[in-house]
């Protein structure tokens, strides 16, 4: 924890140094240190308000939004693995991505204008299409008081599927605005501003309590739902809580971000072959690392082709992809998830 920690604090660090106007850490400390309360620093006089400007309302916020997205999908990530003892399972698996690119669709080809807290229409319709889903989701797999995971693997993958081709739909008609869908759907951070960091990170860390708060439970369901559940865990009720957790913080970097793949499919993974299947810790550590990968592929979009940038979705792909192949080569050595699977 100590490491990712000091990985989190330097891709920080790094994110705001480097850019297409590059400012020297030491200019990065003093800027920050003079908007503390009772303090005043002489040598920040020396600092142009440029560089005020582009690091407290450029680089800052986005930092801050990058380690908020990034560890959002890191943990949904895993718990979704861990709910579904699968592998393979991702951020996006029971179809909450498609829902929010639909919502966001929607509004760009409906040329809304609806603002509230900050968001624009898009990450509003991107948020409430998220959701959605996952409510429509667990409505259909739901079997009286049960809803079986499989089940509702299995809806989610149909509806995503649905959803999926809706939105293609509305791409092909899209006409002049197609620009904007493709580059929102490719994620990227461009637009982060601090009323988007107001409004997101409470939904993320109200995402992440929840979910962290039964990591137990969680660990118990990884034996089973029916060995849960004579261990005394409402798996039922645990499914409910855990489900609204992780889709809570899909829904809210998705609305934000726009769809960034293989964050949430490779950090669960390389934490859990690293230190084991205990959510107690897995849940933690992905949020860390979740959020440190997220900020230096940002950075790196940012940097590569300066004053322009990349999706920050193309860049997690062309890195995740890879490091994914690589870790399911090393899963076959290793115990993956405990219990079985």
């Amino acid at each position: 924890m100590a490491v990712l920690f000091m990985l989190l604090v330097f891709s920080t660090i790094a994110a705001m140094v480097w850019g297409a106007v590059e400012i020297a850490w030491r200019d990065i400390f003093v800027i920050l240190a003079n908007t503390l309360p009772f303090y005043e620093s002489v040598a920040g006089t020396e600092i142009t308000q440029v560089y005020r400007d582009i690091l407290l309302q450029i680089r800052v916020p986005r930092v801050i939004l990058a380690a908020a997205v990034g560890s959002s999908l890191a943990v949904s990530g895993a718990v979704f693995q861990g709910l579904f003892r699968n592998p393979m399972a991702d951020p996006y698996v029971i179809g909450i991505s498609s829902g929010a690119a639909l919502g966001a669709v929607f509004a760009m080809l409906g040329g809304f204008s609806l603002a509230l807290g900050g968001f624009g229409a898009v990450p509003l319709f991107a948020f409430a299409g998220g959701i959605s889903t996952m409510m429509l989701v667990y409505s259909m797999a739901r079997v009286g008081r049960a809803v079986p995971v499989m089940t509702l693997l299995l809806a989610g993958i149909a509806v995503s599927a649905f959803l999926s081709a809706l939105v293609s739909l509305f791409t092909y008609f899209a006409g002049e605005k197609l620009h904007m869908v493709v580059f929102w759907m490719m994620g990227g951070l461009g637009g982060a501003t601090w009323q988007q960091v107001q409004v997101m990170v409470p939904y993320a860390l109200a995402g992440y309590i929840c979910v962290s708060f039964f990591s137990r439970e969680l660990n118990a369901m990884l034996l089973g739902e029916e060995t849960a559940s004579n261990l005394g865990v409402n798996t039922e009720q645990v499914k409910k809580i855990l489900l609204v957790g992780a889709s809570l913080l899909v829904a809210a970097a998705v609305s934000t971000s726009g769809i960034i793949g293989f964050v949430g499919l490779v950090v669960p993974h390389f934490v859990r072959l690293v230190a084991g299947p205990d959510h107690r810790f897995l849940i933690p550590a992905s949020a860390l690392l979740g959020g440190s990968l997220l900020i230096a592929t940002d950075t790196l979009a940012r940097i590569v082709i300066a004053p322009s940038e990349l999706p920050v979705g193309i860049i997690t792909a062309l890195i995740g992809a890879p490091m994914f192949i690589y870790l399911l080569k090393k899963r076959r050595k290793l115990r993956y998830f405990g219990g079985g699977g």
